[in-house]
């Protein structure tokens, strides 16, 4: 009898793991953002300054800002993403923090005509004072997700 019962608790133990393992795989898109195709910006492109553009495949353009400047932390943070020769079906942007885990942060954007979508959201507070991040914008059209990173410093 007492083999049994182990039997069935090695048997829950390893079902569990395997349940785990399956759930992980199909979240992880939320985690991660998956990209069929990744285009970086122009170089010297300073969003602390100003919009950054980006050449997308086929020919669009994609011009990215954010406002106030300097960028805060803990404040409301606008987003704007003009795109000019392409088409979107959803916008979102991946923010993420560079050095340090910061959570999950990525708002979608709502499309305000013209090609633009525009959202907000706030950057948490890093504790050790001025932190580089990377905001992803996705572009989703039809089938393919376009990605296109962008890199600043926010923080004191």
């Amino acid at each position: 009898m007492p083999l049994s019962k182990s039997l069935l608790v090695d048997s829950a133990m390893i079902l569990a793991l395997i349940l785990i393992g399956v759930v992980s795989y199909k979240l992880s898109p939320l985690l991660i953002p998956k990209a069929d195709v990744t285009v970086y910006s122009d170089l010297g492109c300073d969003l602390q300054r100003g919009a950054c553009r980006a050449l997308l495949p086929q020919g669009g353009r994609l011009r990215f800002s954010l406002m106030p400047r300097p960028i805060p932390v803990s404040a409301p943070l606008e987003m704007l993403v003009e795109l000019e020769g392409a088409m979107a079906d959803k916008v979102t942007v991946d923010f993420a923090g560079i050095s340090m885990n910061m959570g999950f942060n990525r708002p979608s954007l709502t499309p305000a005509g013209s090609g633009k979508f525009a959202g907000q959201t706030t950057l948490p507070v890093c504790i050790t004072g001025r932190m580089t991040w990377q905001a992803t914008v996705l572009v989703e059209t039809g089938r393919t997700r376009i990605a296109v990173p962008f890199r600043f410093e926010a923080g004191h």
